[in-house]
Protein backbone atom coordinates (compact mmCIF):
# COMPACT_ATOMS: atom_id res chain seq x y z
CA UNK A 1 0.00 0.00 0.00
CA UNK A 2 1.29 3.85 -1.09
CA UNK A 3 -0.37 7.04 -0.56
CA UNK A 4 -0.65 8.49 -3.82
CA UNK A 5 0.59 12.27 -4.05
CA UNK A 6 -1.54 14.95 -5.17
CA UNK A 7 -0.96 18.26 -7.34
CA UNK A 8 -2.94 21.44 -7.07
CA UNK A 9 -4.74 23.72 -4.33
CA UNK A 10 -8.40 22.11 -4.88
CA UNK A 11 -9.56 25.21 -6.80
CA UNK A 12 -11.09 25.55 -10.12
CA UNK A 13 -8.15 27.34 -10.95
CA UNK A 14 -5.76 24.67 -9.21
CA UNK A 15 -7.33 21.86 -9.47
CA UNK A 16 -5.77 18.16 -7.34
CA UNK A 17 -4.86 16.32 -9.85
CA UNK A 18 -5.37 12.94 -8.43
CA UNK A 19 -5.19 9.00 -9.54
CA UNK A 20 -8.34 6.23 -8.80
CA UNK A 21 -7.62 3.76 -5.83
CA UNK A 22 -5.68 1.29 -8.35
CA UNK A 23 -4.06 3.88 -9.99
CA UNK A 24 -5.16 3.27 -13.60
CA UNK A 25 -7.10 6.51 -14.15
CA UNK A 26 -6.40 10.38 -13.48
CA UNK A 27 -9.30 12.59 -13.02
CA UNK A 28 -9.04 16.08 -11.84
CA UNK A 29 -11.53 17.21 -8.51
CA UNK A 30 -11.54 20.85 -6.74
CA UNK A 31 -14.06 22.47 -4.00
CA UNK A 32 -17.04 24.52 -5.50
CA UNK A 33 -18.05 26.13 -2.27
CA UNK A 34 -20.48 29.26 -4.05
CA UNK A 35 -22.37 25.99 -5.62
CA UNK A 36 -25.45 25.39 -4.17
CA UNK A 37 -25.27 23.04 -2.76
CA UNK A 38 -21.54 23.16 -1.96
CA UNK A 39 -20.01 20.71 -4.18
CA UNK A 40 -16.64 18.73 -4.49
CA UNK A 41 -16.48 18.57 -8.40
CA UNK A 42 -15.08 16.34 -10.29
CA UNK A 43 -13.32 15.99 -13.95
CA UNK A 44 -12.82 12.75 -15.51
CA UNK A 45 -12.24 13.53 -19.24
CA UNK A 46 -14.98 15.48 -20.61
CA UNK A 47 -17.35 13.94 -17.85
CA UNK A 48 -18.01 16.21 -14.83
CA UNK A 49 -19.36 15.33 -11.76
CA UNK A 50 -20.39 16.60 -8.96
CA UNK A 51 -20.85 15.08 -5.04
CA UNK A 52 -22.43 17.29 -2.01
CA UNK A 53 -18.57 18.52 -1.02
CA UNK A 54 -19.93 17.63 2.94
CA UNK A 55 -19.59 13.66 1.87
CA UNK A 56 -15.65 14.48 2.60
CA UNK A 57 -16.72 15.50 6.40
CA UNK A 58 -19.45 13.01 6.73
CA UNK A 59 -17.65 10.10 5.08
CA UNK A 60 -14.90 10.65 7.59
CA UNK A 61 -16.96 10.87 10.39
CA UNK A 62 -18.40 7.77 9.43
CA UNK A 63 -15.35 5.60 9.12
CA UNK A 64 -13.89 7.11 12.58
CA UNK A 65 -17.15 6.11 14.03
CA UNK A 66 -16.57 2.53 12.20
CA UNK A 67 -12.91 2.41 13.33
CA UNK A 68 -11.79 0.06 10.48
CA UNK A 69 -11.23 -0.71 7.14
CA UNK A 70 -13.86 -0.69 5.28
CA UNK A 71 -14.34 -1.95 1.48
CA UNK A 72 -14.72 0.72 -1.46
CA UNK A 73 -16.70 -0.90 -3.72
CA UNK A 74 -17.61 1.33 -6.63
CA UNK A 75 -19.91 1.34 -9.26
CA UNK A 76 -21.70 3.19 -11.37
CA UNK A 77 -24.76 4.79 -10.75
CA UNK A 78 -27.27 1.78 -12.73
CA UNK A 79 -25.57 -0.64 -10.81
CA UNK A 80 -26.16 -1.87 -7.26
CA UNK A 81 -24.24 -1.14 -4.63
CA UNK A 82 -22.22 -4.00 -2.70
CA UNK A 83 -23.84 -3.94 1.06
CA UNK A 84 -21.40 -3.08 3.55
CA UNK A 85 -18.83 -0.65 1.08
CA UNK A 86 -18.11 3.27 1.09
CA UNK A 87 -20.13 2.93 -2.52
CA UNK A 88 -23.37 1.88 -1.24
CA UNK A 89 -23.25 4.08 2.21
CA UNK A 90 -22.64 7.21 -0.26
CA UNK A 91 -26.53 6.25 -1.88
CA UNK A 92 -28.21 5.02 1.82
CA UNK A 93 -30.86 6.32 2.77
CA UNK A 94 -29.14 5.83 5.88
CA UNK A 95 -26.38 8.66 5.46
CA UNK A 96 -26.82 12.02 7.02
CA UNK A 97 -28.46 13.45 3.56
CA UNK A 98 -30.88 10.43 3.42
CA UNK A 99 -29.62 9.26 -0.10
CA UNK A 100 -27.05 9.97 -2.64
CA UNK A 101 -24.26 12.32 -2.91
CA UNK A 102 -23.87 12.57 -5.92
CA UNK A 103 -26.05 15.34 -7.68
CA UNK A 104 -25.76 14.88 -11.28
CA UNK A 105 -28.70 12.44 -12.09
CA UNK A 106 -26.96 10.01 -14.23
CA UNK A 107 -23.56 10.50 -13.11
CA UNK A 108 -24.10 9.93 -9.36
CA UNK A 109 -22.37 6.35 -9.05
CA UNK A 110 -18.52 6.44 -8.42
CA UNK A 111 -18.05 7.96 -5.18
CA UNK A 112 -15.71 5.28 -3.90
CA UNK A 113 -13.96 5.74 -6.67
CA UNK A 114 -13.61 9.28 -6.83
CA UNK A 115 -14.08 10.80 -3.13
CA UNK A 116 -11.52 8.61 -1.53
CA UNK A 117 -8.39 10.15 -3.53
CA UNK A 118 -9.35 13.50 -2.37
CA UNK A 119 -9.90 12.18 1.51
CA UNK A 120 -6.25 11.12 0.97
CA UNK A 121 -5.06 14.07 -0.50
CA UNK A 122 -6.77 16.10 2.44
CA UNK A 123 -5.11 13.82 5.34
CA UNK A 124 -8.62 12.82 6.04
CA UNK A 125 -8.85 8.95 5.16
CA UNK A 126 -5.93 6.17 3.86
CA UNK A 127 -6.62 4.44 1.11
CA UNK A 128 -5.47 1.47 -0.19
CA UNK A 129 -3.94 1.32 -3.89
CA UNK A 130 -4.23 -2.02 -4.94
CA UNK A 131 -5.54 -3.76 -8.87
CA UNK A 132 -8.92 -4.34 -6.99
CA UNK A 133 -11.02 -4.73 -3.83
CA UNK A 134 -9.44 -1.38 -1.98
CA UNK A 135 -10.22 -0.45 1.19
CA UNK A 136 -10.01 3.18 3.39
CA UNK A 137 -10.29 3.93 7.01
CA UNK A 138 -10.23 7.22 8.30
CA UNK A 139 -7.38 8.64 9.83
Amino acid sequence: MTTHESEGEGTRESPWVLKTPPGKSEYLAYRDEAADPPALVVIVGKTELRYALRCLTDLQAMLRERGDWMPLGSADEQKPAAEGTVEAWGRSAENPVGGWYGLKKGLRGRFANYVPPVMEALGLAEVEHEPRNNRMRAL
